[in-house]
């Protein structure tokens, strides 16, 4: 299993939760982005650094994503991608895109563009708090638990 960060947009501290979560469970974390991204010294964290474009950063994330890794993204058609893959995308706040409600979530995305576009002021997100950072540990300490064998199947 491996993780994969959508890093441009992606919350300093949820960064600071998969670099703790890399050491202790020794799993290969890596950030992509069209910047440059500092990490930790460590065998397990990297950054790529891919050029700057629209949805460079995704291909990039789609092309290297296998079965059951990890993809923590806030971008719904780079969570769609990854489903079709038969990865496992995370939303920063702790929300898993599924299947189930994919089709769904594109649609009020798209939805929502609409509006915007003919002018109208959507607002944005709410502002990340305490509870995002907790709910998204949570929810990849849920995953991780089911996905990595216990000492004792080893």
């Amino acid at each position: 299993m491996h993780i994969w960060v959508d890093a441009d947009a992606c919350p300093a501290v949820i960064k600071d939760i998969l670099f703790r979560v890399a050491e202790r469970l020794q799993l290969n974390v890596t950030l992509v982005a069209n910047q440059l991204i500092r990490v930790p010294g460590s065998r397990f964290i990297r950054a790529l650094q891919v050029p700057a474009g629209p949805d460079v950063a995704d291909a990039e994330i789609v092309e290297r994503v296998n079965p059951g890794d990890i993809v923590v993204t806030g971008d719904i058609p780079l969570a769609a991608l990854v489903l079709d893959k038969g990865g496992l995308p995370l939303n920063p706040r702790g929300e898993w895109y599924t299947k189930d409600t994919i089709a769904q979530q594109l649609t009020m995305r798209a939805f929502m563009e609409e509006l915007r576009g003919s002018g109208v002021d959507t607002g944005g997100p709410a502002a990340f708090n305490q509870a995002d950072r907790q709910n998204f540990a949570n929810a990849l300490d849920r995953q991780l638990a089911r996905s990595r064998p216990r000492a004792a199947d080893r």
